[in-house]
């Protein structure tokens, strides 16, 4: 794994999306990205990464064994919150069925699909032991309208999740030399000769 982790996982998230809403209810895979909503441009459905934060309660503190000599230390536990929004381009008439068909397919993807592991996993992930686990993430009214903060743009519908814990893995190294050689001895406690 590398630094490239966070791009990773949204484009993981967007393999799957792709594989599952083409070509019903979004005809084309270039419909569905990573994107703000405020820069949707012709996107159908976006991905909008809103937060990370550490996942304090999945932190490994073990070192990992590299060879007899060399240890890495252990990666950081991360946690991402994604925006999902669907867009439509039809009439006024019947774009607001159409986006809530979207994010109604989008969600039940999500909920078919808790984890994404094994060959579904794209980039340095790919090949690695990691899962991601993606989840419904409530939030009142109040706290999707922290998120959408969009300039003048007005609210479109939009639902969030949460996707983790992901490992960043770490590039600190630390060396040690074994032991070669130990003494061992027995000396004499008090009172004793």
């Amino acid at each position: 794994m590398n630094y490239s982790l966070i791009s990773d996982v949204g484009e993981t998230m967007i393999k799957l999306l792709r594989s599952e809403l083409v070509p019903e209810p979004i005809l084309e895979p270039s419909k569905i990205n990573v994107c703000s909503p405020a820069k949707k441009a012709d996107s159908q459905l976006s991905l909008y990464l809103y937060n990370i934060e550490e996942a304090g309660e999945f932190r490994k503190t073990k070192m990992i064994s590299i060879d007899k000599d060399t240890k890495s230390y252990p990666p950081m536990a991360l946690n991402f919150y994604y925006l999902i929004t669907a867009y439509s381009g039809s009439q006024e008439l019947t774009k607001s069925s159409d986006e809530h068909k979207i994010l109604g397919k989008a969600m039940q993807v999500f909920y078919d699909n808790p984890t994404i592991k094994g060959s579904r996993l794209t980039g340095s992930l790919k090949g690695s032991q990691q899962e991601i686990k993606i989840s419904f993430k409530n939030l009142s009214y109040d706290e999707m309208m922290r998120i959408w903060h969009f300039n003048d743009m007005p609210y479109v519908l939009s639902v969030a999740y949460k996707v983790g814990p992901v490992y960043l893995e770490s590039t600190r190294i630390k060396t040690t030399t074994p032991v070669k050689t130990a003494i061992f001895g027995l000396e004499p406690t008090k009172g004793e000769k």
